[in-house]
């Protein structure tokens, strides 16, 4: 997840706290749109909190 961070942060110009929030909505609106993903779109997305804490 961070390296979509840091895509969004450079290639976007957005800062650390839109970039997570651009995250956080697409996820949301990806689940809302295709329950049946629900379960990999967190997958993705705790994987990459767990590097962070290091896991």
């Amino acid at each position: 997840m961070n390296e979509l961070l840091d895509r969004l942060i450079k290639e976007a110009n957005l800062d650390a706290k839109q970039a997570q929030k651009a995250i956080e909505t697409i996820a949301a609106f990806v689940k809302e749109k295709f329950p049946m993903l629900g379960g990999a779109v967190d997958q993705v997305f705790s994987a990459g909190n767990k590097e962070d804490q290091g896991v």
